[in-house]
């Protein structure tokens, strides 16, 4: 029987800080057994990943899956590009989306759901230093302001 639900393996926190994010999407990623294997003990890193179209298909690149040390004849190079598995029609407006307006495709987080890896797919806009800095300064605000009711209580 398979497990229900959805298990968070990891997050890219970096997107947050460097990027915009105006639209998530939710894809399938095609990988190899001890792959899989490694990502179930949480051996992964989307911190330097980044999402790429070419002829109509959509692979993530820069994803760090550590080889799964128990296995010891099969390994696989744990830098290689993955193929993300969505629509056509969706891949298609994606591809629109990024040569027109300039956007950026980045994976956001890695997760199971029922049984399955999913990867949630941002579309971005970077953020300039500017952006940054109000960011950090909205942040601090609303945890003064926290700080000050829980004290008030």
């Amino acid at each position: 029987m398979r497990a229900k639900g959805t298990k968070q393996i990891c997050e890219n926190r970096q997107a947050r800080h460097e990027y915009f994010i105006l639209e998530r999407f939710e894809a399938g990623i095609e990988l190899q057994g001890n792959e899989v294997k490694s990502i179930r003990l949480g051996h992964v890193n989307l911190k330097d990943a980044w999402c790429d179209i070419s002829d109509g298909e959509l692979f993530v690149k820069g994803m760090h899956i550590s080889p799964y040390e128990k296995d010891g004849l099969f390994r696989t190079d744990p830098m290689r590009v993955r193929k993300l598995l969505m629509h056509k029609r969706e891949i298609l407006r994606l591809f629109g989306k990024v040569k027109q307006d300039g956007l950026t495709l980045v994976p956001l987080a890695l997760y199971f759901k029922d049984s399955r890896v999913k990867v949630e797919v941002g579309l971005c806009k970077g953020k300039k230093l500017y952006d940054k800095r109000e960011t950090a300064a909205k942040r601090d605000a609303q945890r003064q302001i926290r700080r000050a009711v829980k004290e008030m209580q």
